[in-house]
């Protein structure tokens, strides 16, 4: 049975981390992982940061082949990252374990990380992984997926719940809205930026195990 873990590791400790460097008062969330060829070319959004100097600083790096913008908004850009993923000792531990990228999240000194492995084995290879290649890695959390009707969370995070249910008994997703992200976070105590991204991973989470679980399951 597959297992998912959540952990995060600084910023510094893997090669994209390096790679996407952004400032404090901003942070990057990994929207989708495309496989090309040998390599792997991310989607990504920046929140509140300058486009520009991002991207010159992101094609500083030897292993990148080019980053562009692809949509941008007034508070996040969306980027994608031609990038040699061979070079990267954190990611060729996960595509070696047979990982599934659900989830990043990155601010400019740790990241998150939620991963679906195949089984406890294969976690079990890839902190083996990580402690040989000295890669300081935090396990916060690890479950096996849910199936619908289920007692547990359907892999949402105590926050991510929070979160959610907050903006559910606030109005947040009514038609016309009655909070916005700025009341949510005064109720949370985070940013209203903080909210935003906290209820995004929320919701792919739930997808991901609920709709994708189904599809999935199914198909096997």
């Amino acid at each position: 049975m597959s297992v998912i873990a959540e952990f995060q590791t600084p910023s510094t400790a893997f090669e994209l981390g390096q790679i996407l460097r952004v400032e404090q008062q901003s942070s990057i969330e990994l929207e989708t992982l495309v496989p090309l060829g040998e390599g792997t070319v991310p989607f990504f959004w920046v929140y509140d940061s300058s486009a520009e100097p991002f991207m010159e600083s992101v094609n500083e790096h030897s292993s990148v082949a080019d980053a562009t913008p692809v949509d941008e908004f007034e508070d996040r850009t969306l980027f994608k990252l031609e990038w040699d993923s061979q070079q990267d000792i954190l990611f060729s531990g996960l595509k070696a374990s047979g990982a599934q990228m659900l989830s990043a999240t990155g601010t400019a000194t740790v990241w998150e990380f939620e991963v679906r492995f195949p089984t406890h084995r294969a976690l079990s290879d890839f902190k083996s992984h990580c402690r040989e290649a000295d890669i300081s890695m935090e396990l916060i959390r690890v479950f096996n997926p849910t199936k619908p009707g289920g007692r547990r969370w359907y892999g949402l995070s105590e926050p991510q719940r929070e979160a959610l249910e907050l903006a559910i008994e606030m109005g947040y997703y009514d038609i016309p809205r009655r909070c916005t992200t700025k009341e949510l976070g005064d109720e949370l105590g985070i940013s209203d930026q903080a909210v935003t991204e906290r209820l995004r991973r929320a919701i792919v989470s739930f997808i991901n195990h609920t709709v994708l679980h189904q599809d999935s399951a199914r198909r096997n």
